[in-house]
């Protein structure tokens, strides 16, 4: 039973879009990613997505608006919803989700990143 520091858990990486977990909770990954540039369009189809701005600006891009998060705010994108996360300057996220979900939902991509990467 050890407490998490966010800011020493991020210095730990610089890669961008590679979610890596800091703790687990029942059976939920409670991850952190650093996000730059765009990603892809996506959708989970047996999950809600849960993102919180820890520093930085997030924008996520849905068919019919776009919506902004700044550090402090959050937001559940509703599962099956077909959306794109993206940032233009480097931004620190905090993620909850059910063990094993993969960051690009049902879209092969290049951008897919291996799950169960502790940090």
């Amino acid at each position: 039973m050890n407490k998490v520091n966010l800011s020493e858990k991020f210095s730990l990486f610089s890669e961008h879009w590679t979610p890596k977990i800091i703790a687990e909770l029942n059976d939920y990954q409670i991850k952190i990613v650093k996000v730059k540039g765009d990603f892809v369009w996506h959708n989970h189809s047996d999950t809600d997505e849960f993102f919180f701005v820890i520093e930085g600006t997030l924008f996520i891009e849905f068919e019919s608006k776009t919506m902004q998060l700044d550090a402090g705010e959050l937001y559940v994108v509703p599962q099956g919803i077909q959306h794109r996360p993206y940032a233009k300057e480097e931004c620190k996220v905090l993620l909850i989700e059910p063990r094993g979900v993969v960051n690009t939902g049902e879209a092969d991509s290049e951008l897919t990143a291996s799950n169960d990467v502790w940090v």
